[in-house]
């Protein structure tokens, strides 16, 4: 009987240790993975959980959207929420604490500077792209290029006919984003070198996917966008005959383009840092980023500083 108890305490102490090592080979497993994917909580070794809302620029969305579902099927314990709204209600909501992140095509202390400087200085910059935008219209217009004074005429309506720049003998409809829109200061800032009033007639939309599909359905129109939202619906326009290629962003050849933010009210907390640590993998870097038509920001060949200033690398 003694000798049954003892076979029967040892099957148990056995099958202890087997259970322990088939955990410690689990955690083992998720580990590895993390060395792609930061899935772990580096301290504790426990599955990471949580919830990430972010909100603002819809150039960056796609891109975010795009990695927070590769993320969220590495880690099942982690809801990540995107949405839209223009980078000055997303710099705005992350400054107020509404948000987790702050999507953004523009610098927070050059969109927030009127607005709260204080809660700019706030704020922690991550950048994870690079955006190129471009100016696009209907196919129908009939052109292929406008300089930047063209642009400049039809944005502040002194042209208003495309005949006047070489195309169809059309009206002119002016597509526009939001004052808050972060790529309408971008397009601004380097296509046209002026800020523009709304004019009579314009119209504006507050996601750049309305403006793809109102310009492509609407006669004689014009916008622009994100080089992630261009295809055969709607008519790329060259600038001063510089097609907006990655080739010519990378070299500095074409202007209008602008690092990709999403900023943070603080240093981020766990959950948060994990996702913005994989934004910058490998993986969505050489993959998302090139695949959705945004440009690694370690490819590019020149930067800009927040006042707008290139140099080379």
């Amino acid at each position: 009987m003694q000798f049954r108890k003892s076979w029967i305490m040892a099957l148990a102490l056995t099958s202890v240790v087997a259970l322990s090592a088939c955990g410690n080979s689990n955690n083992g497993g998720n580990n590895a993975a993390a060395t792609n994917t930061p899935t772990e909580n580096s301290g504790s070794g426990a599955e990471l959980s949580g919830s990430i809302l972010a909100s603002g620029s819809t150039a960056l969305q796609p891109l975010v959207e795009q990695a927070a579902e590769s993320f969220m099927d590495a880690n099942s314990g982690v809801d990540i929420q995107v949405q839209g709204g223009g980078s000055g209600t997303g710099l705005t909501q992350v400054a107020e604490g509404q948000v987790d992140i702050g999507n953004s095509d523009v610098f927070a202390e050059e969109k927030l500077k009127d607005a709260d400087a204080e809660k700019a200085a706030a704020l922690v910059d991550h950048q994870v792209a690079v955006v190129a935008i471009a100016a696009v219209s209907n196919p129908d217009a009939g052109v292929d290029n406008l300089t930047k004074q063209q642009l400049v005429d039809i944005f502040t309506g002194k042209i208003t006919n495309w005949s006047e720049v070489g195309g169809a003998d059309q009206a002119i409809q002016i597509i526009n984003r939001p004052s808050s829109s972060g790529t309408r200061a971008t397009f601004e800032a380097f296509a046209l070198g002026t800020k523009t009033e709304d004019l009579q007639g314009s119209v504006q939309e507050d996601s750049s996917g309305t403006v793809k599909k109102m310009i492509g359905e609407t006669p004689g129109a014009i916008g622009y966008l994100a080089l992630s939202y261009l295809d055969d619906t709607v008519k790329t326009l060259n600038y001063d005959g510089v097609e907006p290629s990655v080739d010519n962003v990378v070299s500095g050849d074409y202007p209008v383009w602008a690092y990709q933010h999403m900023y943070t009210n603080g240093e981020p907390n766990e959950v948060v840092k994990a996702f913005l640590d994989y934004m910058l993998t490998d993986e969505v870097q050489n993959g998302d980023v090139v695949e959705l038509g945004y440009i690694p920001a370690s490819a590019m060949q020149v930067s800009r500083d927040v006042d707008g200033n290139v140099t080379k690398k």
